[in-house]
């Protein structure tokens, strides 16, 4: 039986993740380490909570010994590494978190699973999924990004998870150990944590609140369905090349004010809102600090290789995720109020 530690996988992303791994792999024992900081929700995971194969442990990446005492522990053999502190905002206010977390804590990572392989690197993996947002900006010349561009990170977010990939790739080529790192584009869909941009919009709408657009809104996102990131992670973790890089992304950009658009008409049809209603609560405010202008990744090297490709067409998916937000008005309840996290802290003290 394999034993896969899934670091973050009370979050956005991991859940699914942790989700698809548990139901899908009963052989495999599925340890979730997460911090639970205030984008961490056990609730997230209440469907797969009781199951046999599934293990919550609550813990800190950034402590080295604790991560050695867990890697031995459980015998762990995988390591699927989500954890991250990944609001660029939060990073223009306190880049030194995402200093600690994003670097320090991926390599307290590392160093445990080296001294804990102990050299025996076959039958090991050590996966790091990190951003298309390492690679700078693009402009609006049908450029893309591949494997192979220079990194150029422009934020104190994507400048740590750029230093991250760096600690990665120099420990399968310094020691040897089995490494491989994906970059993904901007990801929705249900369970994300209401500060993002599509879950914040549709709640706001539902509120009557303001949708605050940066600039004029013409900064270009790729966006990619969280379940089709999570059919990619298990399709490259099982087949993908030892210490190689594999760009995730949906084939799918979008500026930003074209897409808060969908998302108003998406929410006032399922609401029942007469179309357009919510246009008028779009507020333009200043443009954030460095904001790249256009991220586009190519994942044409996974889906020639390995054979992914995207599921949904993004009007299906943005239809599924409004849906979801608004049939589990008491998840969103819970996070806006922090309900959630007193509870988890009481339970794991």
């Amino acid at each position: 039986m394999k034993n896969i530690m899934i670091t973050g996988g009370a979050g956005f992303i991991g859940s699914h993740v942790v989700r698809l791994f548990v139901n899908k792999y009963p052989e495999y024992n599925i340890i979730n380490v997460d911090k639970l900081t205030y984008a961490g929700n056990l609730c997230n995971l209440l469907d797969i909570e009781n199951k046999s194969n599934y293990k919550f442990v609550k813990a800190d990446i950034c402590d080295l010994d604790n991560m050695i005492t867990l890697f031995k522990e459980y015998s762990i053999d995988g390591v699927i590494h989500l954890a991250a502190e990944s609001h660029v905002d939060r990073s223009i206010k306190d880049p030194l978190i995402f200093a600690q977390t994003n670097v320090m804590g991926t390599l307290a990572l590392l160093q445990a699973a080296k001294l804990s392989w102990e050299g025996n690197f076959p039958g090991k993996l050590f996966y790091h999924i990190s951003t298309d947002e390492v690679y700078g900006s693009l402009g609006f010349d049908g450029t893309f990004f591949t494997e192979d561009t220079s990194y150029d990170p422009h934020s104190p977010y994507s400048a740590s998870k750029a230093a991250s990939d760096h600690f990665v790739r120099a420990y399968n080529d310094t020691y040897g150990m089995a490494t491989v790192v994906t970059n993904c584009s901007n990801n929705y869909g249900p369970y994300q944590f209401p500060e993002k941009l599509i879950p914040l919009f549709i709640n706001n709408i539902r509120q009557g609140k303001p949708l605050p657009v940066y600039g004029k809104g013409e900064n270009v996102r790729d966006w990619l369905y969280v379940v089709d990131h999570a059919r990619a992670i298990d399709v490259i973790f099982h087949k993908g090349r030892i210490g190689d890089t594999y760009n995730i992304g949906g084939f799918n950009e979008w500026t930003n004010i074209d897409l808060i658009k969908v998302i108003i008409k998406t929410v006032d049809k399922l609401l029942g809102n007469p179309e357009g209603e919510s246009l008028n609560l779009i507020t333009y405010v200043t443009d954030r600090a460095g904001h790249d202008l256009r991220y586009a990744i190519d994942s044409n090297k996974l889906k020639t290789e390995l054979g992914w490709e995207p599921s949904l067409q993004f009007e299906e998916g943005i239809e599924e995720t409004v849906s979801w937000y608004l049939e589990n008005q008491e998840w969103m309840d819970n996070i806006t109020s922090g309900e959630y996290e007193k509870y988890y802290s009481e339970m794991y003290k």
